[in-house]
């Protein structure tokens, strides 16, 4: 995508003296992306080393239902049974119109590669790490999607730390607003 920049003069407040800033056009949004649930006790709960982009297989009643986004994934989990990974217990709501509808907290499956599951069974099985779903979305080519963290969990301490320097973030933050 080709943008355009545009050039502005602005005031420096040290010396007064004028600069060149940039200006970039913003990328128009994708009407296709959408954010449908996310799991934000997660991050609390779990040190997240790393996350992977899965695809996930829906029936056609489950994906008329995301889109009106009656989702729920914060108290499902993904897992790695006989060669195959499946996000388990997530809610997707019953879609009212539909002609044959779905069981809400059934099994999904999820598409990964196979080096990616393996190197997920590794994980969980030889290092001891859990798989928490994080985001259910749309992509920008209007597929469902499930961003899968790769974690550990923490230790009651570790949350008291993780809260505290969000606490002091936040004290950070007023303080420049404050005293500029």
């Amino acid at each position: 995508m080709v943008t355009r920049a545009k050039w502005s003069t602005g005031v420096d407040r040290g010396g007064g003296a004028n600069y060149l800033v940039s200006v970039m056009a913003k990328p128009k949004e994708n009407p296709n992306y959408k954010v449908v649930a996310e799991n934000r006790r997660a991050r609390y709960d779990y040190a997240i080393e790393r996350d992977i982009e899965c695809g996930i297989q829906l029936m056609g009643s489950e994906v008329k239902s995301l889109r009106t986004g009656q989702s729920n994934i914060a108290e499902s989990y993904a897992a790695v049974e006989d060669g195959e990974l499946w996000l388990v217990n997530s809610y997707i709501a019953p879609y009212e119109q539909a002609m044959f509808g779905h069981q809400d907290r059934r099994k999904r499956k999820l598409l990964v590669s196979k080096k990616e599951l393996s190197d997920l069974w590794n994980a969980t099985q030889r290092k001891g790490m859990t798989l928490v779903p994080l985001v259910l979305y749309f992509n920008h080519k209007g597929r469902a999607k499930v961003k899968i963290g790769i974690a550990k969990g923490k230790k009651h301490h570790d949350k008291r730390e993780t809260e505290a320097k969000r606490d002091w973030n936040r004290q950070k933050q007023r303080l420049m607003k404050e005293h500029g």
